[in-house]
């Protein structure tokens, strides 16, 4: 990917008017163009070895000018159930979202319209500083639910049956965050993380290396995704 020289986002009339777009899937044709740049494993991974050194610092910076606390909080902390916990995240994450809203393997939704905005005036050393930013505003701390809660089959164990690997194999114990680019799940909203596995789970999100997402959402119902979300989000 080029570098890319930023342009401040002082527009607040612009991400305005994007906060008003619909939640709805991306159209067919939309979608479709996605399609035109996935990542192969060895793709990202000669990416993620040249992310830059990211300065927390200047990610803050970053945060503050480009408005992202409009929607993620004074510090990633997510303002409603719409938009995602950034608080916490794995920086190496953050850094492969931010890619990929800027060279298209992300437009899943409406909502991506706003992040593809921001993202494609972002240079390589911005959404690696705007990354460590992020991670290091730290975890909230939630209780682990019981043996008892109904997800926890699929986070520990899967299903074997439909092809399921336990979630904690790599998003970590109480979804903590696993390695390289996956995601740390714990605190994100229940909306939110509804959203995103009905998206992967439907087709219309899939920038996940090798379809790892993907495939594991494929079988999942309405009620063990709701589940799954309330495991995540448990205070």
């Amino acid at each position: 990917m080029k570098p890319r020289i930023i342009q401040h986002l002082a527009a607040p009339a612009l991400i305005a008017s994007l906060f008003g777009l619909a939640a709805a899937p991306a159209s067919a044709s939309s979608h479709n163009a996605a399609e035109v740049a996935k990542w192969t494993v060895a793709e990202w991974h000669d990416t993620m070895q040249s992310m830059p050194e990211g300065d927390a610092e200047q990610g803050k910076k970053l945060h503050d000018q480009t408005f992202c606390a409009s929607c993620h909080g004074d510090h990633g902390e997510s303002l409603s159930g719409n938009w995602p916990r950034l608080a916490g995240q794995r920086a190496e994450y953050t850094y492969k979202q931010l890619i990929d809203y800027a060279d298209g393997r992300r437009s899943e939704d409406n909502r991506s319209q706003l992040m593809i905005v921001v993202s494609e005036d972002l240079s390589e050393q911005d959404m690696a500083d705007l990354a460590a930013f992020y991670e290091q505003q730290g975890l909230p701390e939630t209780a682990k639910p019981a043996k008892s809660h109904p997800a926890h089959q699929l986070i520990s164990v899967g299903d074997p049956a439909r092809l399921i690997t336990p979630c904690s194999a790599c998003h970590g114990s109480n979804g903590s965050g696993g390695i390289n680019e996956s995601s740390t799940l714990r605190g994100q909203p229940e909306v939110y993380f509804i959203r995103t596995m009905k998206l992967f789970r439907d087709g219309y999100r899939d920038n996940d290396v090798a379809h790892g997402m993907s495939q594991f959402a494929k079988p999942l119902t309405d009620a063990e995704i709701a589940a799954l979300a309330d495991y995540y989000a448990a205070e």
